[in-house]
């Protein structure tokens, strides 16, 4: 058997166990792996002699196995037992797409107490699973200025104590800075980025801005009371970054080639799949038709349709011929190589 399968089912095996409160016999660890008893007794010493807590109770004439907590007693005092703090140490990798915000000193800091409260051979133990279970991260935001953590605390403090700010904030629509007055109602982590959404009595909406661009934050002494138009999701009627905009029914049909790709995931909450003739699929979304929708549509290339609303698939056809006009007016082809001339027949020389 590979190796890395003898580590993922030890994994496996420990979170079973640490399931099964009351306890597990070997029997039934073969039976649940679909291995020898044998092999069980292997892995439960193996998992013992790196360090795991694992401890045999007889039971009715049978002997059970139990994964105890104590060795992690600083962890268990805060509720978390050994595979959830195993757990959280190996998802250590996707808590890295938090750098570049103020969350990462904290959480920086989590994963360095959990980490002293494993010792080297569990975490030996742990670090072999990263290689065959991989975190990819997403692009992130560039942040530069040297204030940004200051800003969002300001603003999180704000929200918070519903508290009127003056912000400075860099548009790129107008490229130009301005200041805001606004009600900041919330801040979420998406697509790499720290954004703020807030109610501008300026525009009479709610507006959304990247934290990246905020160049001051000053918090006056005002109170706000938020409106109803305060969401309990973030950006709940995009498929993108955006509160703006009144969610309408779309309507997007899907080549074979791609079905099965547009079946395994859920892009929306909204979502309705069905079957269509020719062995394509049908999705239907209540979103905002946003540059995210249009975006996600173009990426699909020749194997989305629009089919409603027609404003929608007008869009599409506008940027398409927008890209093709891009390419087209201004590719070069090389030049063919010339062909080699013919090479001339020789005559024997006569003897």
């Amino acid at each position: 058997m590979p190796r890395n399968a003898e580590v993922i089912r030890h994994w496996q095996m420990l979170l079973h166990i640490d399931a099964m409160r009351a306890g597990v016999s070997v029997k039934d660890l073969a039976a649940k792996f679909k291995v020898t008893t044998r092999t069980v007794w292997r892995d439960l010493q193996a998992l013992q002699e790196v360090g795991f807590p694992l401890v045999d109770e007889k039971r009715d004439r049978t002997t059970c196995w139990k994964l105890l907590n104590m060795p992690l007693k600083a962890l268990n005092d805060a509720g978390l037992s050994v595979t959830e703090a195993c757990s959280l140490y190996l998802s250590r990798t996707l808590l890295v797409e938090f750098t570049g915000t103020p969350f990462e000193p904290g959480l920086a800091a989590i994963i360095r107490r959990v980490e002293k409260s494993l010792s080297p051979a569990v975490r030996k133990f742990l670090q072999r699973l990263p290689e065959v279970v991989q975190v990819k991260g997403a692009p992130r935001k560039t942040v530069t200025s040297p204030k940004h953590d200051e800003f969002v605390a300001r603003l999180i403090e704000a929200a918070t104590e519903r508290k009127v700010c003056r912000v400075l904030y860099f548009s790129v629509h107008s490229d130009r800075e301005k200041e805001y007055e606004l009600h900041p109602y919330s801040l979420t982590y998406a697509e790499g980025g720290l954004y703020l959404s807030a109610w501008v009595p300026e525009y009479r909406m709610v507006r959304v801005f990247a934290a990246e661009r905020v160049r001051k934050v000053t918090v006056l002494e005002k109170s706000f009371t938020p409106g109803a138009d305060m969401a309990d999701e973030a950006f709940g009627q995009s498929l993108g970054v955006n509160r703006g905009g009144k969610p309408e029914k779309i309507v997007v049909e899907f080549t074979p080639r791609v079905a099965s790709y547009v079946r395994e995931r859920t892009w929306h909450g909204s979502q309705q799949i069905e079957a269509i003739a020719g062995g394509g699929v049908r999705l239907t979304l209540k979103v905002c038709r946003d540059w995210a929708l249009r975006t996600w549509v173009l990426g699909w290339g020749a194997h989305a349709r629009v089919v409603s609303p027609s404003a929608l698939a007008e869009e599409i056809l506008e940027q398409l011929d927008g890209a093709r006009d891009g390419y087209a007016p201004k590719l070069l082809f090389d030049a063919a190589p010339p062909s080699p001339a013919p090479k001339s027949r020789r005559l024997p020389l006569r003897s």
